[in-house]
């Protein structure tokens, strides 16, 4: 009998039983509008208060702080659009970095058609900044630095805590905003701690349900809205909040951070077993790795397979009950070669032939070793099929 084996948990996660049950709640028990004064309205609103004690604990920051959104690509978007053009008369200079998600690059570029200059800082062969460069970068009419996390492709950690003490030291009124989508959860990340102004989290890539995220903003960030109506949310972002949605994402927030260390722990092993595995199979490349697998994310893994397009593969893999990405699912409607894998130096052979294998704390060693034994199988009979 087929196995079923879920594998492409940086394009969304599956919604974890808790949040789920807590959402149908909401839905259908306490499903009143939280701007409205009786006690339905009450009802409502004590689960978005609860849900930015909950977040906030996780950031070590004020509930004030928290911005619900619809997810990572608004997050970004408030963020990056909503500081130009509070700052614009501060600047007119953003930097970023060219390994970014498209939430970061789309925007980049919609502010540089409205005369913004934008800088784009290059990566070493693990994708990670050069932090001299990022220094050099910085200058007086600075106004925003964007910077991930955690690399949604090959899962590159980059020097936050160490890029946001060179930002304040170099221009202490340049904003520092973080793509943490894929790093929270996995990572302790305390924005005060690592001088980050404003934070983008996802709430799909949690165990949390699709369609709900939030944006930190730091107390003393200058933003304007982006959206606007009705006032909610102190008029930052209008229109009816997502109660449901911010309910359940708030029950995974607490729940991920609850075992963390472990979950990470597990992920760390899988993922070294599975290169350890993978990489003794002819012409695999794992891309991105550093020396200590802590130095990157724990649950992403880019494989290049010599001779074998991505496409042709993951199907391959998909008849087997196995489910993996080519990259970035958020750009996968746009058949491009990935920028990430151009930036760290794979070889131009290799940039069609890469698949991302993706984990999550439900993944068992024994969906990687079925996995495993899938690729041993099916690498050799495509192969052989292969145009010379």
């Amino acid at each position: 009998m087929m196995q079923e084996v879920y594998l492409d948990n940086s394009a969304t996660t599956k919604c974890s039983e808790e949040a789920a049950k807590l959402m149908y709640k909401v839905l259908c028990d306490d499903y009143g509008n939280p701007s409205s004064m009786h006690n339905k309205g009450v009802e409502a609103e004590r689960y978005i208060t609860e849900a930015k004690k909950i977040i906030a604990a996780s950031l070590k920051c004020d509930e004030r702080e928290i911005l619900f959104t619809s997810g990572g690509t608004e997050s970004d978007n408030m963020a990056l659009i909503g500081v130009a053009n509070a700052n614009k008369r501060s600047g007119m200079h953003i930097i970023t970095t060219c390994v970014e998600h498209p939430a970061i690059l789309e925007t980049c570029d919609y502010l540089e058609k409205q005369g913004f200059e934008i800088t784009y800082l290059s990566v070493d062969e693990y994708g990670k900044i050069k932090l001299d460069e990022l220094e050099a970068s910085i200058r007086k009419d600075t106004i925003l630095v964007s910077i991930m996390h955690t690399n949604n492709e090959i899962g590159a950690l980059e020097p936050i805590a160490e890029a946001g003490a060179i930002i304040k030291r170099v221009n202490p009124n340049t904003l520092f905003h973080v793509d943490a989508v894929q790093g929270f959860g996995k990572f302790r990340i305390l924005p005060k701690k690592m001088n980050i102004d404003l934070l983008s989290v996802s709430s799909h890539k949690i165990h949390g349900p699709k369609g709900v995220g939030f944006l930190y903003i730091g107390n003393k960030v200058k933003i304007h809205p982006i959206i606007w109506g009705g006032g909610q949310q102190k008029g930052m972002r209008s229109g009816t909040e997502n109660v449901p949605g911010i309910a359940g994402m708030a029950e995974a927030v607490r729940l991920c951070y609850a075992t963390l260390d472990e979950d990470v722990t597990k992920l760390y092993n899988l993922k070294q077993y599975f290169i350890d595995e993978v990489v003794a199979l002819d012409g695999i490349t794992v891309n991105g790795i550093t020396q200590d697998i802590h130095g990157c994310a724990p649950h992403i893994i880019s494989v290049s397979v010599e001779g074998i397009r991505a496409e042709v593969l993951l199907h391959a893999l998909e008849q087997k009950g196995v489910y993996v990405s080519s990259g970035s699912a958020c750009a996968s409607n746009k058949p491009a070669i990935s920028g990430t894998l151009k930036a760290i130096g794979v070889k131009n052979n290799l940039l069609d032939s890469t698949i991302r294998v993706s984990m999550s704390v439900y993944t068992t060693k024994e969906e990687i070793d079925y996995t495993l034994q899938c690729l041993k199988e099916i690498i050799p009979a495509l192969r052989k099929y292969t145009r010379h």
